[in-house]
């Protein structure tokens, strides 16, 4: 199944977030298989392939932020050469937020077949926690790091009756939270951290409170930010 004929091939293998054994059985075996892995983070994957017993050697490439050109013109020449390639991002679902998207493109340009083996996915496990509305979101990747884009960033969206969901870096969370409540007003918001591992951490309430309780509290791990809609039964 990892090499179903001799056709190139791009497999998109989505990776556990945090605990390894999220990962399915179809991914280990494209994994096993594929003649190339491309890895957003080539130290996370390695460790991944060596806990299940899945030798990397020089299969394994980095295609990282800054160097999708270079690399990317790598697996190009290997896919066509009937090459199976198998894209990894440092966790979760290669694509979402990540120089994957670009790969992606390539393939799809040049009519490479792809396949996306499904997940795990920080965004609707940290909506899920939440507790938030799941009838429509909306996933707007990472806020900009300055306040004046930032706020402009959340201005998009403050008439949206969506769930929005928002990655963000471990130091910036109280700023970002201090924006939205900015932008948005006080709305009910949850902020996940460490997803799916040992010290797992969803803090819920409204943005008021959670600002004020990142503003200089440390965080640890990567974090994903639920806000809710604009619906007065999540505002006070």
């Amino acid at each position: 199944m990892g090499r179903p004929d001799s056709a190139a091939m791009l497999y998109v293998v989505a990776t556990p977030i945090g605990n390894l054994d999220d990962i399915s059985a179809r991914a280990l075996e494209v994994l096993r298989n594929a003649d190339v892995i491309a890895a957003e983070d080539t130290r996370r994957t390695r460790r991944l392939l060596s806990h299940f017993e899945i030798p990397a050697g020089a299969r394994l490439m980095s295609y990282r932020e800054h160097r999708e050109e270079t690399a990317g013109r790598k697996i190009a020449a290997r896919l066509e050469q009937g090459g199976c390639v198998a894209l990894c991002s440092d966790s979760g679902t290669p694509g979402i937020s990540d120089p994957g998207y670009r790969l992606i493109q390539m393939a799809v340009e040049r009519e490479f077949s792809i396949e996306v083996i499904p997940g795990a996915s920080a965004v609707h496990v940290a909506l899920l926690l939440s507790g938030l509305s799941t009838s429509s979101y909306t996933f707007k990747g990472f806020p900009p790091r300055k306040a004046g884009p930032r706020c402009r960033f959340f201005e998009e969206e403050a008439g949206q009756p969506h769930t929005l969901i928002v990655f963000e870096s471990p130091y910036r969370v109280g700023a970002t939270l201090k924006s939205a409540l900015s932008v948005l007003g006080d709305r009910r918001a949850a902020v996940c951290s460490e997803l799916t591992k040992k010290f797992e951490r969803t803090a819920r309430g409204y943005l008021g409170e959670l600002s004020e309780q990142f503003a200089s509290a440390p965080v640890k791990g990567e974090v994903t930010i639920v806000i809710a809609g604009n619906n007065p039964k999540f505002a006070r």
